[in-house]
């Protein structure tokens, strides 16, 4: 009864504990399997007649906070045709020194954001060995999504400073990653995609750089190239910094550095402000005439980005361009001209709601990878623990 419940808890099939010993950091248990039948690898027939044994040390999941050891006696039987072999079994594959389940567990562990040697530490395993089992792990190019989202990350692999990442935008998966994001490259990968999945693509979306546009106009025809909302949100933002700055230089050094200090206070909405602070931005924009041009011209087009009215927003977005080339800030004229070039893209940002914001999360957490692993130069394992990571 008492190994039954052993056998139950240690969960491997056919094997008898003769013993348990604990150390300091480990404990090694001693297993002994049923003499049966083996089928001989050379001739085929059976065979229950034993050679010799044999113990052999093998890593198992680790158990208490210590390494775990299966001290296992193996029998070698011989044929009536002279092969000697040893017996098989169910949790460990032959010439292996681990179990199935301790290879399960580095895999498992590898979706977390932990860098190999920390996966071997905690396994018992050395880094080479986490390695190869990993290596084992192969993604191949996957089906073009409805909604397809791309963008670029500074992974610093072997390929080049940044790699391009493919998301399905309403799945939130990642799809693949390229090894650079040169127009070139993208073109000789989406040629070999198939041309009726790759005209079944329903929305593109981008942030503001041309070649991914053009990429999009050659092989998506039948898409909605959408540009990501933060893009072309931050536009604004830069702006009204840049006039802050702007005027900051013809103030005094008093005036120039509460200014600095109270920057937060400007690009906040303003309405979210407490009183005080709404007093303290009433004064600042008494200052001068374009910054109060520019902090009215920023509320209405974050009004305009909130609404959920597309219809308002398609006439709003025309009408603040005006009102912006009208304005006679240079800062927020050179805002205009960029809305104007990319004007399409971003109504169908304001019509459709597609974001790049699952493909930013994933580049934060590719970089929180690349941080605890030191860099991953080969691109090849970093593409497969990008993936195996974040799916």
């Amino acid at each position: 009864m008492h190994n039954n419940s052993i056998n139950k808890l240690l969960n491997l099939k056919g094997v008898k504990v003769k013993k348990i010993s604990h150390g300091d950091s480990f404990i090694k248990i001693y297993l002994e399997t049923r003499p049966r039948e083996h089928t001989c690898p050379s001739c085929g027939s059976l065979t229950s007649k034993i050679h010799d044994y044999r113990e052999q040390v093998i890593k198992d999941l680790p158990f208490h906070f210590k390494h775990t050891y299966l001290i296992l006696k193996k029998r070698r039987y011989v044929c009536s045709c002279s092969k000697r072999f040893y017996e098989s079994y169910d949790f460990l594959p032959r010439y292996h020194r681990m179990t199935n389940r301790l290879v399960h567990y580095i895999c498992k562990e590898l979706t977390k954001t932990l860098s190999m040697s920390e996966v071997a530490s905690s396994a018992n395993v050395s880094v080479s060995t986490v390695i190869r089992i990993f290596s084992l792990i192969n993604y191949s190019a996957p089906t073009l999504p409805k909604v397809l989202c791309i963008d670029e990350f500074k992974g610093n692999a072997e390929t080049g400073k940044y790699q391009c990442i493919l998301v399905d935008g309403k799945k939130n998966r990642v799809l693949d990653i390229l090894p650079d994001r040169s127009q070139s490259h993208l073109i000789s990968y989406f040629k070999k995609v198939p041309r009726k999945e790759r005209h079944s693509v329903k929305f593109f979306i981008c942030d503001m750089w041309q070649p991914y546009v053009d990429l999009a106009k050659a092989f998506f025809p039948n898409s909605k190239i959408i540009i990501d909302k933060y893009h072309f949100i931050r536009q604004v933002t830069w702006a009204i910094e840049k006039v802050r700055k702007r005027l900051q230089k013809t103030m005094p050094y008093d005036l120039r550095k509460y200014y600095k200090r109270s920057r937060k206070l400007i690009l906040t909405r303003y309405h979210k402000l407490k009183d005080e602070n709404k007093k303290a931005v009433d004064l600042m924009l008494l200052y001068n005439d374009d910054l109060r041009v520019a902090h009215k011209l920023k509320e209405w087009f974050y009004q305009i980005c909130q609404s959920d009215k597309y219809s308002y927003q398609r006439n709003a977005f025309n009408d603040w361009i005006k009102a912006a080339q009208d304005s006679g800030i240079p800062e927020f004229q050179k805002c205009a001209a960029t809305y104007t070039r990319w004007s399409k893209e971003i109504k169908n940002a304001f019509k459709y709601g597609y974001t790049n914001g699952p493909t930013e999360g994933f580049n934060n957490k590719i970089k929180v990878l690349k941080r605890v692993s030191f860099g991953l130069k080969n691109f090849h394992r970093f593409r497969n623990r990008i993936i195996h990571c974040t799916n």
